[in-house]
């Protein structure tokens, strides 16, 4: 194919460049059409077939289905992918030859993740799942991060070409929209069971699959203006027509947006901003690790322990009011700031309150340092911006990496290298970058006075009053990404959003009210968005499921995008009232949220008893207070905002380019860590059922480190099928915003119901199980004195019959009617099921006295799993209509205060006699783990009885 444009000169073959655009296309389709029309000729019921359904509820197989495992389907699709990374190669580089311009970064960029797409595309293909799963969705996963640049890249570089940059816009459209419609109905599939689903589901995955191919089939109309041996005929690539991108900037070049991304790219610049961030990530993580250290002693303590003085470090800004401590500070930034990290080392601290002495001393230094960096640069409103940026893209990132980690932060001091600690990383990448950020001097000409202003300041009371309710705002409710969800969870069937995959949205939220609060300020912190932001607050406050999310979305993006208004308007008065007093009404406010659940334990505890909604309307006013503060000081002069673009447009190119990043790893995160939903029983085949009751103390070990790695080997080499967890909720500041359910449920693979949020005021009731939850309701006992009661019942499937299983947390030993009412009412709740039932339960009553004669009774219809078994005062494990067949206790070792109790069941037979048999007249598949015999491992072991008991 001659090209009618050659001048001779030598060429001896040319042929027009759309010819590659359509070999690749069509060797695509080839691939995977070809390897769909012999599956379904020879595998058809094979393919369709998935883990709960087959032909004919499901009649089109999926993607993966039919390229997966099988010959030849299979090695038909292996063979023409291969012959397609030709003519992709070719067509990548076409594309890079044919928009790349002198001194053009992006299409160099476009290039990179072309090739990475390839390849990629080859991994996951070549890698199938059974080969190996993890690579295999590593692969994939990173094909789909890639879609999105390449994707929008291409757009942006699309050359002056009309009728390609409609099919481009179309064609990508169509693409993104597909993946509402195909996680819906994933979810439908995978979490819901609904038949047919996944075939709905298949459709719009192989949607995806034609439209990814349909987008680059665009090329071809690109690539005919060029011809190979390789030769621009038009002069496009030579940078003589402008770009789509070209003529956005230009339309928006008046817009903050548009001046923000106009500017080239330059590696030493990224890498400071990159820096700059990750010292925001470090001082969060310092912030949100100080409240498990103090929670601690007043857990051994069971009361006010006196370390919850530590609380306070974080008010040391306060003495910046001293004009010789603030030049202190303010000139020697880089060493305050690594004085802070010694709370990185913290974990190499074995005794207790060492180590909080530790953590505290680095708050302090830290909050001094944080607030002496944004007054440095009060002068510099670039500079500044770009230091409230790093904060709080660094409460993003924080909250990705406990989205990473499953609520853990991988750097905290409670956490070392033996359970998934990364502080050594942490601490060295820290190190770094302090000295890459401070290396330069940020206060000009060494002046620390007051900045002058065309404006009045304002308040700076209402300043503080300000920053502290939005500091308690933003560390109580996205410190991590699970909290609001676990607001608005309430059982089964599941009706709202799950801490997996919906984290990411609350990111998502995030990085959106970020954006908004750098472009939009005179709009985030106006009265508008106050009422937009107080109207979330009660929808999340008032209500579960979706609609209680959708205002916590609201709400996360309100709080953020505050920031950098808030900040800006605080450095114009005295750091030590802004930030110094901000923080005292924060610690205030952490307090308040800690009493409304500890009412029976703290002084004037019963007046904040159960007030969530008094501590969310008060963090608003604080809020409103502020608002009112930074409208009052707003500069009116649009050219003077006008003017810091040119300063600041730049820098923020580069945070935005991370926030990006993360948005996308957050993604990833949540892809990677779906739920199966496939879990199996330890026994099924001998239909018994394992369950056990724990008090988990809040996943802190006597010696201050958390224990979920620890409490997950023991449930497992325990066999648990179905365990409660009692003092399992860490949604609140001073416990770190955890979530030990997400690590364990995700570990053990079982099914999971946290139970009451932490709106619900309870100290927290759990429920994990390898059988699937058809429904569970949540309960809050009668508490007129003491703590609240919590209780879940739930019913499962086990082995095809439905189970009741009750969880359920007594009140105190001094609260006597409290527990005579909530026996009551748990003997009431029992007995009004017909189905069988096991309770597994923190009754504080002696066997065979009092209250025990009311679980236990004909009302319940309950029956006690060992009545002879006169050693127990908590944990009780109560059943009926289900054999039981074993029962022991495990020492507790170090993790908690309270051993695990476990009891054995068979499903589908009569409950014996009672009578106590030897292990050697058990069968093997009911018998208890012979490795806790004896001395046992790691510190557990069989106890009282000092063997597991039997009964036939």
């Amino acid at each position: 194919m001659a090209s009618k444009h050659k001048n001779g000169g030598g060429v001896l073959f040319a042929f027009n460049g759309k010819w590659i655009s359509w070999a690749h296309t069509t060797v695509a389709y080839c691939a995977f059409l070809g390897a769909l029309i012999v599956g379904m000729w020879l595998h058809f019921n094979k393919i369709v077939q998935n883990e709960y359904y087959g032909y004919p509820q499901e009649w089109f197989p999926s993607v993966s289905a039919t390229i997966g495992d099988r010959y030849p389907e299979r090695s038909v699709f292996m063979v023409f992918i291969a012959i397609t990374s030709g003519p992709r190669f070719a067509l990548v580089f076409l594309w890079y030859f044919l928009t790349t311009r002198p001194g053009a970064v992006l299409p160099k960029f476009i290039l990179g993740v072309g090739i990475f797409r390839t390849l990629t595309c080859g991994g996951w293909t070549y890698v199938t799942s059974t080969d190996d799963h993890d690579w295999h969705d590593i692969f994939m996963i990173s094909y789909l991060v890639a879609t999105l640049p390449w994707t929008l890249g291409c757009i942006a570089l699309t050359p002056n070409n009309a009728q390609a940059v409609k099919y481009r816009k179309r064609l990508a459209t169509l693409f993104f929209s597909t993946l509402v419609p195909l996680v819906y109905f994933y979810i439908k599939h995978k979490v819901h069971k609904v038949p047919g689903a996944y075939t709905t589901y298949a459709f719009f995955e192989w949607s995806l699959v034609l439209l990814d191919v349909a987008f680059d089939a665009v090329t071809a109309l690109d690539f005919a203006s060029l011809e190979l041996v390789i030769r621009d005929i038009k002069g496009v690539s030579r940078g003589k027509t402008k770009m789509v991108s070209d003529s956005l900037l230009e339309r928006e070049k008046d817009k903050p947006m548009g001046r923000t991304f106009g500017d080239g790219f330059s590696w030493p610049e990224a890498f400071d901003v990159l820096a700059d961030i990750y010292n925001g990530f470090v001082f969060w993580s310092i912030l949100t690790s100080l409240g498990v250290l103090v929670w601690y002693f007043p857990l051994w303590y069971m009361g006010i322990s006196g370390y919850e003085i530590f609380v306070m470090t974080t008010i040391s800004p306060l003495f910046l009011g001293i004009p010789s401590i603030r030049s202190m500070v303010v000139h020697n930034l880089r060493r305050t700031h690594l004085l802070s990290l010694c709370g990185l080392l913290a974990y190499l601290v074995e005794g207790p309150e060492v180590r909080l002495c530790v953590v505290g001393f680095a708050l302090w230094m830290s909050c001094l340092s944080w607030t002496g960096t944004w007054y440095s640069e009060r002068a510099n409103p670039a500079r500044l911006e770009s230091r409230i940026m790093a904060w709080s893209i660094g409460l993003i990132a924080s909250s990705i990496a406990k989205f990473a980690f499953q609520t853990m932060n991988p750097i905290w001091p409670v956490v070392h290298p033996g359970i998934s600690g990364w502080n050594r990383l942490g601490f060295a990448l820290a190190v770094l970058s302090i000295l890459r950020t401070t290396g330069r001097r940020t206060v000009s000409n060494g002046n620390i006075s007051p900045v002058s202003s065309p404006t009045k300041p304002g308040s700076s009371i209402l300043a503080a009053l300000g920053w502290g309710g939005l500091i308690f705002g933003l560390h109580s409710l996205l410190s991590d990404s699970s909290t609001m969800i676990s607001w608005v969870w309430d059982g089964y069937p599941i009706r709202g959003p799950m801490a997996v995959p919906h984290g990411a949205w609350t990111i998502f939220a995030m990085g959106l009210g970020l954006i908004i609060g750098v472009f939009y300020p005179s709009f985030a912190s106006g009265w508008t968005a106050y009422g937009i932001g107080s109207v979330a607050a009660a929808f999340l406050t008032c209500y579960s499921h979706w609609n209680g999310f959708y205002g916590g979305l609201a709400l996360a993006a309100y709080l953020i995008a505050l920031v950098p208004s808030f900040v800006g308007s605080a450095v114009r008065h005295s750091p030590a009232i802004t930030f110094g007093l901000g923080f005292l009404f924060y610690n205030i406010m952490v307090l308040f949220h800690v009493w409304v659940v500890a009412y029976a334990f703290v002084p004037g505890g019963p007046l904040a008893r159960e007030h969530t909604d008094w501590v969310m309307t008060i963090t608003m006013l604080l809020i409103g207070a502020g608002v009112f503060a930074t409208t009052a000081n707003r500069d009116p002069s649009p050219k003077t905002r006008k003017q810091s673009y040119p300063i600041a447009r730049k820098q923020r190119s580069y945070y935005f380019y991370f926030l990006v990043a993360l948005q996308l790893w957050s993604a990833s995160i949540a892809y990677l860590r779906f739920p199966t939903f496939d879990y199996t029983p330890y026994h099924k085949d001998e239909k018994v059922v394992t369950a056990g009751i724990w008090t988990v103390h809040f996943s802190l070990d006597n010696d201050m480190y958390t224990s979920e790695t620890r409490m997950r080997d023991l449930i497992k080499e325990m066999e648990i099928d179905v365990i409660g967890l009692l003092e399992s909720d860490l949604q609140r500041i001073i416990m770190g915003n955890r979530d030990t359910t997400q690590y364990l449920a995700e570990e053990l693979g079982m099914y999971v119901d946290y139970g009451p949020g932490p709106n619900k005021h309870t100290w927290g009731a759990a429920l994990l199980s390898k059988f699937p939850i058809i429904n569970s309701t949540h309960h809050l006992l009668p508490s007129p004195v003491g703590e609240l009661a919590p209780a879940i019942h739930a019913t499962l499937d086990m082995y095809g019959e439905l189970v009741d299983v009750f969880v359920f947390h007594s009140g105190q030993e001094e609260d006597v009617e409290d527990r005579r009412l909530q026996s009551q009412y748990m003997a009431q709740l029992m007995g009004s099921s017909t189905r069988p039932a096991i309770l597994l339960s923190y009754l504080v009553t002696k066997p065979l006295r009092g209250n025990y004669f009311t679980f236990v009774s004909n009302t319940s219809r309950m029956h006690d799993i060992d009545p002879s078994d006169w050693d127990r005062w908590c944990e009780y494990i109560l059943y009926r209509d289900v054999k039981r067949v074993g029962y022991a206790r495990v020492s507790r070792s170090t993790i908690t205060d309270t051993e695990l109790q476990v009891g054995k069941f068979v499903i589908g037979e009569p409950d014996g006699k009672g009578e106590l048999i030897r292990e050697e007249q058990v069968p093997y598949g009911r018998r208890f783990p012979t490795m806790f015999r004896g001395e046992g491992v790691r510190g557990h072991h069989y106890h009282v009885f000092d063997e597991p008991r039997y009964y036939n």
